[in-house]
């Protein structure tokens, strides 16, 4: 899911490049390559560090601004049953930001300058949740194509060449495990209601189809990250792996829940054993990492203000940190 790159450099005093000797890159590469984890004390080359730095933060930024789209039914889910599984939803995507930004610590990097970099629009984020969640339907089709999607890419992550990294993704991925089944559950639950209940879940899947799959980044072609990242076993699998391996689940249980892909050029292929699709309109993802998706400034200044309110129990607790560690050094 976390595909996206952002332009941050971290605050840990950097390896220089000339610094590098050939003969660390290839011993550090030979552990790589002999699945040994990368650990926070280790030596790593700098370009190593910058790379989980911009992955881990923009996931971590992700979590924290993937909570709007889905917050903005808390008070509109339909049950009390379901208005408390929202909420406990919501609960674990702010947990996962904190592992992550926790994650990303290990690395030299402080959290008020990750934070800082995000309400400045420096570094990026999931373009996913720049679009709206217009019905409860849309709900459904977060948990089961968006989290669905997260969950695809961030397995792998569990094997992620840096350890923190990779420790932290365990327990996310069992909490989006639990948040795909959920949102299939309540897709299952409108398919099987009234036509109008179908009408909401089909235009819900009409409108995500196409940005989840945008999730995974662009094509091997045109990924900056990409091969590198793989190089280091930071990534497990390609863009266009990963998009594919989705596509092939996903298309089954839409036509389980009785409902079409809108992709009139989506049909399996017996011969690869896949599914093939049209044309992504990267334009369209484009365009939304630059901003100018439907939401953007809405995520962005609900964030800012966000933080800002929070400012006096972040000064609260600084202030009882001090106090605490003043009372420790007098006893």
């Amino acid at each position: 899911m976390y595909t996206q790159g952002l332009d941050q450099a971290g605050k840990s005093d950097p390896a220089k490049p000339g610094a590098e000797t050939r003969e660390q890159l290839d011993s550090f590469q030979a552990r790589i390559d002999a699945e040994e984890k990368i650990e926070a004390k280790d030596w790593m080359p700098e370009a190593y560090r910058r790379t989980l730095v911009r992955q881990i933060s923009q996931h971590a930024h992700s979590e924290i601004i993937g909570m709007q789209p889905e917050g903005n039914w808390l008070t509109r889910a339909p049950t009390l049953k379901r208005k408390a599984i929202l909420l406990a939803k919501v609960q674990d995507e702010a947990g996962h930001g904190l592992y992550l930004y926790s994650a990303a610590e290990t690395l030299g990097v402080s959290r008020d300058q990750m934070v800082a970099d995000l309400l400045s629009g420096k570094a990026k984020y999931s373009s996913i949740f720049n679009y709206p969640t217009l019905s409860w339907a849309d709900i459904g089709a977060i948990g089961w194509l968006v989290d669905g999607a997260a969950i695809m890419n961030q397995i792998p992550l569990c094997r992620c060449s840096y350890g923190p990294y990779s420790r932290a993704m365990i327990r996310v991925c069992k909490e989006e495990s639990f948040h795909q089944r959920q949102g299939y559950e309540i897709m299952l639950t409108l398919c099987r209601g009234t036509e109008s209940q179908r009408a909401m879940a089909h235009d819900a899947l009409n409108r995500f189809w196409w940005p989840s799959l945008m999730m995974f980044g662009p094509n091997d072609a045109k990924s900056t990250h990409s091969a590198q990242s793989m190089a280091w076993k930071i990534k497990r699998f390609s863009n266009d792996e990963l998009r594919q391996k989705f596509i092939d689940v996903t298309v089954p249980q839409a036509e389980f829940l009785g409902l079409s892909i809108p992709d009139d050029e989506l049909r399996y292929n017996e011969e690869t054993e896949h599914y093939e699709h049209s044309d992504i309109d990267w334009q369209e993802f484009f365009d939304v990492i630059a901003g100018n998706g439907p939401c953007n400034k809405q995520r962005m200044e609900k964030r800012r203000k966000a933080q800002d309110d929070g400012a006096w129990v972040r000064e609260a607790a600084r202030v009882y940190a001090e106090k605490r560690a003043a009372a420790a050094a007098a006893a």
